[in-house]
Order: structure tokens, then C-alpha cells, then sequence
């Protein structure tokens, strides 16, 4: 994954920031500029690395620069102090005419999709038919299987997958299943929101990107921005929530998410919980939530029903009996009843 603080730096680098002071030398003639003077310059050649002939009005004088700076490029300068030399600053808004856009369009596009009301885009479903729509019985393991496939196919992995496409451990079929390669709009407006994306693909045929238009922000469609919202809001949050029907009339809500261990012991250890929550015709309100570490599986179930929590626990020992003959130590469990909200 990328950093937690993806969107930060990102809009920190569209921001008008100040790249460190340049001063002059040798120094031209000093009458020429006063303090907070906005001029341009035309870089001329490298005299060394991070070494610049620049040429200011009239003058070509010798100033430090950035590295990404090329031969030929027009770049902003302020004049910060004339005294005791001549220093100027240059913006790092301003790009060079060989430095690259694309950065500031991935980065406008997140911040604009960072800023729109949320409208709690991580409760919507991402399931919109059942996983199971057969009469016969669905044992456990074809459960986890189908929903280890929505969540694959969900779109929240996307880019990731694209790697694994480019590597060849993926098919094409498979990433055209996701929600970023629909038809539901224009074939030229999904190739431009797959390249914004970071995509490659924009149909079976048609494997081609779009650049972003240079000062615009790219128009992502509607039925694409929950889903981009809840990219965003899983790589701040370390959390991803799927919601849907596991079979006709019977929704069930999944949360897996990252949390420190609450062991004064282990407090940097990564620790993985998921959650489950079902409202099931004869059992009620159950959820089950299940913590991973470094030392096994601590399981809690709980229910809303008296009744509900007595067949829990009085089962509780066949499901760590299975848990274990799979390998699976199990730390803890407990039964507990169901919090109202």
C-alpha cells in the first residue's frame, strides 16, 4: 500500500512551497533588483552538478538549482535580499518545461475526491447480487471462497492487480471484471479515468491510456466515485469494509482492519482483526470477530438472544477443535452479548 498520508503529500506538492534560497555568484549588478522582485530566468548550462549558468535580463550569472532542473528551462525566481549578496528563491510551483505534470493531476484529482461529501461511501454495498443463488445448501468453504472473489473483484485493489497483470500473474479477463474497466460510460472517458487511476486497460481490445488534460481536473464518473472514496478512505484508515447479500435476502457485513496490539509486551506488533455481522432468521443479531497475531487467533462471538449465546458457547469448543486440527492455535475465546446501537 501506499503511505497512510498519501493525500497530504500529494496536495503539499501542488501547494506554492519554497524550494531553498539560491544566492548568487558571482554577484551581478545589485540596482537592478530590490527585495520581493518576481523575475524569470533562462538556465544557459551546467558548470557542475547542482551548478547553473543562468541568464537574468542581461546578465548570466552562476546560481545552486535542484536536479530535476534541465538546459533550457524558464524558471520563476523572487529576489529575497540584495544585501550582503543578491539571493533569490524559486517556486516550486512553477514546473520547468522538463519536469512532469502528472503528479499534479493525480494529486488535484485526489484532492478534489478527498473533498466531496463523504455520504458514508463506506457503508454502501459493493455486492449488488448474492454470492449464492443456488437452492442447494452453501457449505463454509465455498462461502469463503465467493467472498474472498467479491472483495478480489470489488475494485478496491485495482492498481495492485494492474502490477500483477504486468507481471503476468493475472489475466486480462480477470482485470476487466472490475468496476474501473465498465462500460457504463464513454470508451474515452473510461481510458482517461484508467490512466488517472494508474490503469492500463480500457478494454478487451483496446489497451491504451489517455494523459490527463493539462489544467483540468479528469472527470471521474459517478458510478466511480464511491468506489475511488473508498480507495482513499482504506489507505487512511487501514480499513476495508465489504457489505452485500450472501445469498437472496440474507445481507452480511465484513470489516477487516489493521490495529496495534493492546499487550504492553507486543505494542508494535502487527495485529489483523476482522469482523462479521449477520442478522440470521432463527439466531438473531450475531457477529463474530476474529484477531490475528503472532501468537494465534483470539475469537469472540456474540449475539442478542439468551438462547443465541447459549448454543454459541456450548459449540464454541467443536469450532476450536476445527480451528486447531488445521493448524490455527487458538489464544481465546469468549461469548458475549450483542451491543445495541
Amino acid at each position: 500500500m501506499l503511505p497512510v498520508k498519501l493525500l497530504s503529500t500529494l496536495k503539499a506538492l501542488t501547494l506554492t512551497q519554497k524550494l531553498p534560497a539560491a544566492t548568487v555568484d558571482p554577484t551581478p549588478k545589485t540596482g537592478q533588483f530590490e527585495p520581493g522582485q518576481k523575475i524569470q530566468g533562462i538556465v544557459q548550462t551546467q558548470v557542475s552538478p547542482g551548478l547553473f549558468n543562468v541568464r537574468i535580463g542581461e546578465q548570466l550569472t552562476q546560481m545552486p538549482l535542484p536536479a530535476f532542473i534541465r538546459t533550457g528551462d524558464t524558471i520563476k525566481l523572487q529576489v529575497i535580499a540584495t544585501t550582503p549578496r543578491l539571493t533569490f528563491s524559486m517556486s516550486a510551483s512553477t514546473n520547468p518545461l522538463s519536469t512532469d505534470e502528472k503528479l499534479s493531476s493525480v494529486a488535484r484529482l485526489l484532492s478534489a475526491m478527498s473533498q466531496q461529501p463523504r455520504e458514508k461511501t463506506d457503508m454502501r454495498a459493493m455486492q449488488s447480487t448474492p454470492l449464492w443463488t443456488t437452492p442447494q445448501t452453501m457449505q463454509s468453504g465455498q462461502l469463503a471462497g465467493l467472498l474472498h472473489e467479491a472483495l478480489d473483484n470489488s475494485g478496491l485493489f485495482y492498481e495492485s492487480h494492474q502490477a500483477q497483470w504486468l507481471e503476468g500473474a493475472r489475466s486480462t479477463t480477470q482485470l476487466l471484471q472490475e468496476p474501473q474497466n465498465s462500460t457504463r460510460t464513454n470508451p474515452s472517458t473510461n481510458m482517461e479515468v484508467s490512466s488517472m487511476l494508474g490503469g492500463n486497460i480500457s478494454s478487451a481490445s483496446q489497451m491504451d491510456t489517455i494523459a490527463p488534460i493539462e489544467g483540468k481536473t479528469p472527470i471521474i464518473p459517478d458510478h466511480l466515485q464511491p468506489l475511488v472514496q473508498q480507495q482513499i478512505n482504506a489507505l487512511e484508515t487501514r480499513q476495508v469494509l465489504w457489505q452485500g447479500n450472501i445469498w437472496p435476502n440474507q445481507a452480511m457485513q465484513w470489516e477487516i482492519h489493521e490495529q496495534t496490539s493492546q499487550t504492553p509486551a507486543v505494542e508494535n506488533e502487527q495485529q489483523w482483526t476482522t469482523q462479521i455481522h449477520l442478522d440470521l432468521p432463527n439466531l438473531g443479531m450475531v457477529s463474530a470477530t476474529l484477531s490475528f497475531n503472532s501468537a494465534g487467533l483470539s475469537l469472540i462471538l456474540d449475539a442478542s438472544t439468551t438462547a443465541t449465546r447459549t448454543i454459541l458457547g456450548n459449540t464454541s469448543s467443536q469450532l476450536v477443535a476445527t480451528m486447531s486440527d488445521r493448524g490455527i492455535p487458538i489464544v481465546s475465546t469468549l461469548v458475549t452479548q450483542h451491543e445495541t446501537t
